[in-house]
């Protein structure tokens, strides 16, 4: 059965509940572990939801925020209806699907 994947990125979450509020908060910590990233690129990272980003970055937010990558990004997962191709036949019991007929008599 076909799954829906989805995360949550909690950088922000993470960074109030230890007192971060700016990325300039923030940034001298990534620079001290090694990671340059411009205030643009933080503010982006803390701000938005990232597609891809190399693992030294969130191995050292989880350093600096003493999470762990579970608290970082949070993952669900969904089961998907499953569609039929093109072609593929309707479900032939279609009779629940049918209108009954009326016959219609002149009241007296």
């Amino acid at each position: 059965m076909p799954r829906q994947i989805s995360y949550r990125w909690r950088l922000r979450e993470l960074m109030a509940a230890r007192g971060m509020f700016t990325v300039a908060e923030l940034m001298p910590h990534l620079t001290e572990r090694g990671i340059t990233l411009s205030s643009s690129q933080v503010h982006r990272l803390v701000s938005g939801t990232p597609e891809r980003l190399s693992l030294p970055v969130p191995a050292t937010l989880c350093d600096i925020l003493d999470c762990t990558p579970t608290d970082l990004i949070a993952t669900s997962a969904q089961n998907l209806p499953v569609r039929r191709a093109v072609g593929e036949e309707a479900p032939t019991d279609l009779s629940a699907r049918r209108p009954k007929r009326v016959r219609l008599t002149p009241e007296s």
